[in-house]
């Protein structure tokens, strides 16, 4: 069998650059100032944990601690450091992973409580070659409870040639009583500037040309993960055959010019709806995908907004220069309420590609509905021309004057609330036993309200559907049933009468009662408002500028009071609670 020399495989990027040593981490200042101390000062913790999103070192930062903490230097004394040789046996066998006493165990895929107890017979064994027995564990957060729970006591007390290194991303899945016995470390995302230096120092010590643009795209996609930047990188180099430019790598990404997708929002926001499409189709045929021109409409309205507020972030350095300025110029022109509609709308458009015939064909659908939406006045602008209009025309003839139901007058932060005919407080009907005889009902309301204090839903709807009135007094109730109402309702209604006040109800069912039923002169009561509610002259305004618009539902203003009443009544400390144990 042929063998195979190592040194001419090739080795991707992300692992060809893997930093060796802490001075190599890049942007996790805080965290190596705290090891270094630790180091110098010996005192070193018996367990770390790492923390942070994928492809921030916590896996290589774990290597570089161990080689720390068992490098003896070339002159074969040295002892735990901050600033490995690299050159020691100890390190060149950590490097190639095959250090006896430095153990990887991958928690994702060993997550038993059999795999812990393997640790915890071995850790009682001395290290056979370096200084300490180290135990990696990586996404750690995968081990099972019963594995955590058996790992406990040792991770509190291990012996002193024992370091344990956990490493996670979902920190969050580690049980506390695991995080309280480590010195936690969390691993932030590489700033946009210091990820660019990186690219540029491994693209040169490459030799390969990536320009500038390409560069900041890599950057952004990565979004803040060293790993994904330099794979990424390595595939723009392949993609562009040893050099690479934004072209290479905004068809690699698929994704749009960002230029491009700026002149697409423009003509958004100018609500020029056949420009758009135009554009949005010419980026999909040079290969765009639809969603991802979607999504970076969406983080272009984010980045206008933001700037808005905070002017700093367009020092962003992945943001070319004329790109920075296009943004300066969008954030004075277009107003906060405009971008905070587009952004709800391309957030809430994001979902329904999932269900349309094809992502084009949403994206173009969104395109057109963002484009009329531009085109809409802000809702302040709209409600003071309205009442402008209405002040004029009351300067010239007196307006017809709402009638008395359709409430008081209606400004620019109230909404147009008119009252409910004829609503009569129903007063609330009390219960037997609170000592008080059927001549309390004094109104069919009263019954009513008794019904709904029960709860009894059935007996309620067969009531106001079914029961016309055609005589009440109290302990005795006459009425004609409609097609709606079941045979037993007079029984029925009797019995449980009885059964709630403690006193005999006589209901009886006669024939050609014409009252309405309840349910019927809600429905009456609900179309008056509806009528008084489209002539009001408000509303009447309102529809000439919103032709297809339509009045929904109508809420009287006492209803709202009655709610509010409701809800502001102060709850009961002493009320009984069946489940409460005496």
């Amino acid at each position: 069998m042929t063998e195979i020399n190592e040194m001419n495989l090739y080795k991707v990027l992300a692992r060809k650059y893997r930093p060796e040593t802490f001075k190599d981490l890049v942007g996790q200042t805080a965290m190596v100032q705290t090891l270094q101390n630790a180091f110098e000062a010996d005192r070193i913790a018996q367990a770390f944990i790492l923390t942070g999103i994928r492809g921030t070192g916590k896996t290589t930062t774990a290597r570089i601690i161990a080689k720390g903490l068992n490098c003896i230097g070339l002159d074969q004394n040295g002892g735990p450091t901050v600033e490995p040789c690299g050159k020691c046996s100890n390190c060149t066998a950590i490097i190639k992973g095959n250090h006896v006493d430095v153990m990887e165990l991958d928690a994702a895929s060993r997550t038993g409580v059999d795999d812990i107890r393997e640790i915890i017979e071995s850790i009682y064994y001395k290290a056979s070659s370096g200084r300490f027995k180290v135990y990696i564990i990586d996404e750690v957060h995968m081990l099972s409870n019963n594995a955590f729970n058996a790992l406990l006591k040792t991770l509190e007390e291990p012996p002193e040639h024992v370091k344990f290194i956990f490493a996670t991303t979902e920190i969050r899945k580690v049980p506390v009583t695991v995080l309280s016995r480590c010195q936690r470390f969390d691993l932030r995302r590489i700033e946009p500037e210091e990820m660019m230096v990186l690219l540029q120092k491994i693209a040169g010590s490459e030799g390969v040309n990536v320009s500038e643009d390409a560069l900041r795209m890599i950057t952004r996609a990565a979004e803040g993960s060293a790993r994904d930047a330099t794979s990424l990188l390595d595939q723009a180099i392949s993609h562009g055959g040893g050099s690479s430019d934004a072209k290479h790598v905004r068809a690699m990404l698929g994704i749009a010019d960002r230029g491009r997708v700026l002149d697409l929002f423009e003509l958004i926001m100018q609500g020029d709806a056949a420009s758009a499409l135009n554009e949005l189709g010419s980026q999909y045929s040079d290969g765009a995908d639809p969603i991802v021109i979607l999504k970076d409409l969406a983080e272009i309205t984010h980045w206008i907004s933001v700037a808005k507020i905070t002017p700093d972030i367009n020092e962003d350095p992945t943001v070319t220069p004329d790109e920075r300025m296009r943004g300066v110029e969008f954030s004075k022109l277009l107003s906060m309420r405009v971008l905070t509609r587009m952004w709800q709308m391309l957030i809430k458009s994001l979902d329904e590609i999932a269900v349309a015939p094809s992502p084009i064909m949403a994206a173009e659908m969104i395109i057109i509905r963002l484009t009329h939406a531009a085109d809409l006045p802000p809702t302040e602008d709209l409600i003071k021309k309205i009442e402008s209009k209405l002040q004029g025309a009351s300067k010239g003839k007196n307006l017809e004057t709402p009638s008395k139901n359709m409430g008081e007058h209606v400004n620019s932060h109230e909404i147009f609330q008119p009252k409910q005919n004829n609503a009569s407080n129903l007063k609330v009907a009390p219960a037997a036993d609170e000592g008080i005889g059927i001549l309390s009902y004094t109104k069919f309301e009263d019954i009513l309200e008794l019904v709904k204090q029960n709860r009894d839903v059935k007996l309620l709807v067969d009531i106001e559907n079914g029961l016309r009135l055609v005589t009440y007094r109290p302990g005795y109730i006459e009425f004609t049933p409609t097609e709606f109402a079941p045979a037993n309702l007079a029984q029925r209604l009797s019995n449980r009468l009885k059964e709630w006040t403690g006193s005999r109800w006589a209901v009886s069912v006669v024939q050609n009662g014409e009252a309405e039923t309840i349910f019927e002169k809600k429905e009456k009561d609900a179309k008056e408002l509806e009528t008084e509610a489209y002539a009001h002259p408000f509303v009447k305004e309102a529809l000439v500028q919103f032709p297809a618009a339509r009045i929904v539902n109508v809420i009287s203003k006492k209803k709202l009071e009655q709610e509010a009443a409701i809800q502001a009544l102060e709850e009961v400390d002493n009320e009984w609670d069946p489940f409460e144990e005496d």
